[in-house]
Parts: structure tokens; sequence; C-alpha cells
């Protein structure tokens, strides 16, 4: 199969799209603060992200995951789970970043810093 010159284009065109968008998330990535525990939808427990703490969290049904957070980052050490694809997914540190174990029913999110102030609207 030959590549006609509007291919060629399509996929330059398509390469710089996703390098800008890459480049974009890169630079807008937020720290993450705050580490949130939900088991079956309701939230069990928060740490914060710089704390050093080894927790295991109870899920659905039983089975048990084992968090660990250390050096500003957050990682599932063992679970229960008969796949352990939670496990596999390694350490989250940025917000919105999620690991989720749908076994357990057990799913730990990154949550960034949120300036509060008195004032929720301004009006003029």
């Amino acid at each position: 199969m030959k590549l006609k010159r509007w291919d060629v284009l399509l996929l330059v065109g398509l390469a710089a799209v996703a390098l800008l968008l890459s480049v974009i998330l890169l630079l807008t990535r937020q720290d993450g603060a705050q580490v949130v525990v939900s088991v079956q939808g309701r939230e069990t427990q928060r740490f914060s992200l710089h704390d050093t703490v080894s927790y295991t969290i109870e899920g659905a049904d039983g089975g048990t995951n084992v968090l660990q957070i250390a050096d500003g980052a957050a990682w599932l050490e063992d679970a229960s789970c008969p796949d352990g694809l939670c496990v596999q997914e390694g350490a989250i540190r940025y917000a919105g970043q999620s690991i989720i174990c749908l076994p357990n029913q057990v799913v730990i999110t990154v949550e960034g810093t949120t300036e509060q102030t008195d004032v929720d609207v301004v009006a003029q």
C-alpha cells in the first residue's frame, strides 16, 4: 500500500495535534494535595499526599486493598482481587488521577489544592 500525499499530510497533522495536546496537558497539570479513598461510591478516608501512610482498605464483599502513600505519590501495594490490575496501575500524584479496583469497588483519587474564599459569587 502506497501512501498518497493527502495521507501523509493527514498523519503529520494528527501527530502535530497530539503533540500539542500533550504539551498543553503537561504544562497545565496540577500537583495533588490529598488522596481520597471511596468504597462503593462513598468516601471513607482522606489523606494528605505529603504524609507517609500505609492503609488497608476494606472493599466490597470482604475484599482488601493496601494503599501506600510516600514521597508525594500514592499506589496500591496489594489487592485481594483476582486480576490485580489496580496494583499494576502504578503511582499517582497529579490532581485528577485515580486508581480503580472494580472487584472490590474501591476508587482512589488525587485531588489538588483548592483555594477557598468567603465569597462564592461577585455581583455588580
